[in-house]
């Protein structure tokens, strides 16, 4: 077969039943957190701003 080609009998019997109570989708409220996140830092915010811009000037050249 080339490329783009298919199988026609591999096209049968797609139903799909969502409403299947056996079936494992992924729950995406599963590892829901709530919280917090802190750190510190010695860099003055000019300096992390510096940062983040040399970051993403680096990132337009590529």
């Amino acid at each position: 077969m080339g490329f783009g080609s298919y199988d026609e009998s591999e096209q049968q019997n797609q139903d799909v039943n969502a409403d299947d109570e056996d079936s494992e989708g992924v729950s995406v409220h599963e590892n829901e957190h709530e919280g917090e996140i802190t750190f510190e830092t010695d860099a003055s915010t000019d300096e992390l701003m510096d940062q983040l811009a040399e970051i993403k000037d680096g990132a337009d050249e590529e």
